[in-house]
């Protein structure tokens, strides 16, 4: 199984225990890209989404690990790449 789809199925499982980095890999396997943010929080932006919910993301770091509803959102978005 390849790294992403790792990663999406552990965000899927447990997405109040994805680390930081888990989080930021995971938008980048699916076409987000780092436009901003430094230290504990990073904004991602997905060009093939247009304006739409979900072009942009902020993740922020909360003890090493992302917060729950922001993975829930990126997964969100990412269904809405799969199905759109």
């Amino acid at each position: 199984m390849a790294k992403c789809e790792k990663l999406l199925l552990k965000a899927r499982n447990s997405p109040e225990n994805l680390r930081f980095a888990e989080v930021c890999s995971l938008a980048t396997c699916y076409g987000w890209v780092l436009v901003g943010g430094s230290g504990a929080h990073r904004v991602y932006m997905n060009g093939a989404i247009g304006n739409a919910v979900g072009s942009m993301m902020n993740f922020q770091s909360r003890k090493g690990k992302a917060k729950a509803y922001q993975v829930k959102q990126l997964l969100d978005a990412i269904d809405g790449l799969n199905h759109g």
